[in-house]
């Protein structure tokens, strides 16, 4: 087992990568946990083993809202939830950011941890203590930073993904090395094969890296005044192109971060050859690597998203593979970028 240490403002949180479901309750207190998962977890694993009362919640992003966390408050309440409780969120990123929203909130704050099971939350969604909600199907607009006191990354879960789900992780994998580690980047390519058969050996070391790149750019900007901003990248457009198209949320991403590319060689960051081994990796990779439809409704999507700056997004850019800029750029100019990538 390898264990990372995230150190912030609000809180430390321990990234358990290789640590087992049957383990849990070493790292949470003597009370009864409170479980919240969804349906698909609840279905395919004996929760009620853990002990302590279990919330679930339904599948899916329509299920990431206020509703949602209303539905929690009322659960809690009725079991007569106070300060002394310890949360769990068992499930994908999903499940992690709804229950870090409503442990954060409830009774002003209840201590929780994380037990990721799919390959996007081992490697993104629980890492780094965003919490939140979609609001109007806007991603993430209600939310807070506040560390998970653990997060364990079990390798066991990932044998029950569909390939669909392992590939969404993948993304993060790409934008993580495509922002911060060119020897990642080319590893991804000489061993994509591997990858997508889930060699366990290949699997370690993506899920190693991830969470290594992560959980330092975290620990040393919580709260996304700087460095951590080019974490965003292929995500500006992503989380457009997710809200217009109902794509999943990895491959969402991957086309974002072909748009981001382009807009990348557009500024004389990248070189063309280097935007095409971007685009190389992500098509063995399974994931969608070309243009977009519904230009205007991704473009109004972009026009309502958080980094949003006046008449400008702090938008992230390669300034070659494994180095990431952010630069405030005009919402017009990444329109025209929008348009001229779709036409091309």
């Amino acid at each position: 087992m390898k264990t990372f240490t995230i150190n912030t403002d609000s809180g430390s949180s321990r990234i358990l990568i290789g640590e087992r479901l049957e383990n849990l309750q070493r790292y949470i207190p003597e009370t009864r946990p409170i479980i919240i998962t969804d349906s698909n977890v609840r279905h395919l694993y004996p929760l009620d083993s853990i002990g302590g009362n279990v919330i679930t919640i339904g599948t899916g992003e329509a299920n990431k809202t206020l509703d949602t966390i209303q539905e929690i408050y009322a659960q809690l309440l009725s079991i007569q939830t106070d300060r002394s409780a310890f949360v769990v969120g068992i499930g994908g990123g999903i499940v992690c950011d709804i229950t870090g929203f409503a442990a954060s909130t409830f009774l002003r704050g209840l201590r929780f941890g994380f037990v990721a099971t799919t390959l996007l939350a081992q490697v993104d969604a629980s890492v780094g203590g965003k919490n939140g909600v979609n609001f109007n199907g806007y991603k993430n607009m209600v939310g807070l930073f506040h560390q998970p006191e653990f997060v364990i990354c079990d390798p066991e879960f990932l044998k029950t993904l569909p390939p669909k789900e392992i590939c969404c992780g993948l993304a993060e994998i790409v934008k993580h090395a495509a922002i911060a580690d060119a020897d990642l980047f080319t590893y991804l390519e000489q061993h994509a094969e591997d990858i997508l058969a889930l060699d366990r050996q290949a699997i370690e070391k993506l899920v190693l890296a991830s969470v290594r790149i992560k959980s330092s750019i975290v620990s040393r900007d919580e709260t996304e005044k700087g460095e951590r901003r080019l974490l965003n990248f292929g995500h500006t457009f992503g989380h457009a192109i997710e809200k217009a198209s109902g794509v999943a949320h990895g491959e969402a991403v991957s086309m974002g971060m072909v748009l981001a590319s382009a807009a990348s060689v557009k500024r004389g960051l990248l070189s063309v050859q280097e935007d095409q081994r971007l685009r190389g990796l992500l098509k063995r990779l399974k994931l969608p690597n070309g243009s977009v439809s519904n230009p205007q409704i991704i473009f109004n999507a972009v026009e309502k998203d958080k980094k949003r700056a006046g008449d400008c997004i702090h938008f992230v850019l390669l300034n070659g593979i494994g180095n990431a800029v952010v630069e405030q750029i005009a919402i017009e100019e990444l329109k025209e970028t929008l348009y001229v990538a779709i036409n091309s």
